[in-house]
């Protein structure tokens, strides 16, 4: 009697391979639809995103911190295209040297945009320039990082100078260009920083920036119904005068020496040698001498007929500091604990809670 031979190859019937035939066609369908659209989107929004406003030669532009830096070369790059810019410098020399950089057009004036009365100086000025038009830009540029560093090592003296200046008279400067600005439907861009996402340090430079953000988000949706645009500009690190070495390093060792001697030892003999190559090794890592990439992002807010409500230039920003900032606070906690130097005081305070004794 013959053995059954098992089947090694069992029948598959003509509806099993019709309906895995179809699967595979719609899941394939399902994933060219996905990537069609995707595509569609981006090309719709670089389309979208390159519609530039008419009329740039009729159109005036106030910028504050023209000195150096992002403000004086915005300032000389839109006056190439035509615009009637009005660059608010903080010394004489700095707006001499950029009238003897741009053409006859531009316009400069003294600002110093903790000063009320200057303020509404460089507005009359201003008011006379645009008449009936009114303004349709205003940068708010001007800025200072220093003092920053431990937040022990600060005084009350130390935050107020920094909100003056980046916060403080930033606002006041945008109330009082608003009737200008609301006549011309003009638009508004405010230079906050990627410090505005993420505090890295102590001090008043990133408690203002996170208030530029915050003042900028209301204002955008005040000005909506008026027909101001508002964006938010947040750099990464760039190599500018408020990221210089030697001035960050001297601010840091006076901040140091007016310390208590307690404070100080308390962080010990090597804390400020070591916080000082951190600064060094992260500002020669991370700052771009590129600032062309900050300016093109306002040019972009101020000239593109549907401008972004916030630009993040550098790459740092993009690949950094902004996701660093939507990850749960004890990652980036324990990102900094990595970076920094460590008190001394630190070695005691541990092992008194783990019950075992310092060395």
């Amino acid at each position: 009697m013959e053995e059954a031979v098992p089947d090694v190859f069992p029948m598959v019937s003509d509806d099993n391979i019709l309906i895995e035939f179809c699967q595979a066609i719609l899941s394939n369908l399902a994933l060219s639809c996905v990537l069609i659209s995707v595509t569609a989107i981006a090309i719709a929004w670089f389309i979208r995103d390159s519609f530039i406003v008419e009329d740039l030669d009729k159109k005036h532009i106030f910028i504050t911190g023209c000195d150096s830096g992002f403000g004086n070369l915005v300032a000389r790059q839109l006056d190439r295209k035509g615009v009637h810019v009005i660059a608010a410098c903080f010394t004489e020399k700095g707006g001499l040297d950029l009238k003897a950089a741009a053409s006859p057009r531009l316009k400069t004036v003294l600002l110093n945009v903790t000063d009320s009365l200057s303020i509404e100086r460089a507005v009359e000025f201003t008011r006379t320039e645009v008449g009936e038009r009114g303004l349709w830009g205003l940068i708010n540029n001007a800025g200072r990082a220093s003092p920053m560093g431990p937040t022990e090592w600060m005084q009350l003296e130390d935050f107020v100078k920094i909100l003056d200046v980046n916060l403080i008279g930033l606002i006041e400067v945008t109330l009082k260009f608003l009737p200008l600005l609301k006549k011309a439907q003009g638009r508004v861009v405010n230079v906050a920083s990627i410090l505005g996402r993420i505090a890295l340090n102590g001090g008043g430079y990133c408690i203002s920036k996170y208030g530029v953000e915050a003042f900028s988000d209301s204002l955008r949706r005040d000005m909506h119904h008026f027909g101001v645009k508002v964006s938010i500009i947040e750099p990464g690190f760039f190599k500018t005068n408020v990221t210089r070495l030697d001035i960050i390093e001297a601010d840091l060792e006076r901040l140091w020496n007016r310390l208590p001697e307690e404070v100080r030892h308390s962080y010990g003999p090597t804390f400020f040698d070591e916080y000082l190559k951190v600064q060094d090794f992260t500002m020669g890592l991370l700052c771009s001498a590129d600032i062309s990439k900050v300016s093109n992002c306002m040019q972009h807010a101020l000239t593109a007929l549907h401008p972004r409500t916030r630009y993040s230039p550098g790459w740092d920003a993009k690949l950094m500091w902004i996701p660093m900032s939507y990850l749960p606070a004890f990652i980036v906690d324990f990102f900094m604990a990595v970076l920094l130097p460590v008190p001394k005081d630190y070695k005691k305070i541990y092992a008194n809670q783990i019950g075992v004794e310092s060395p």
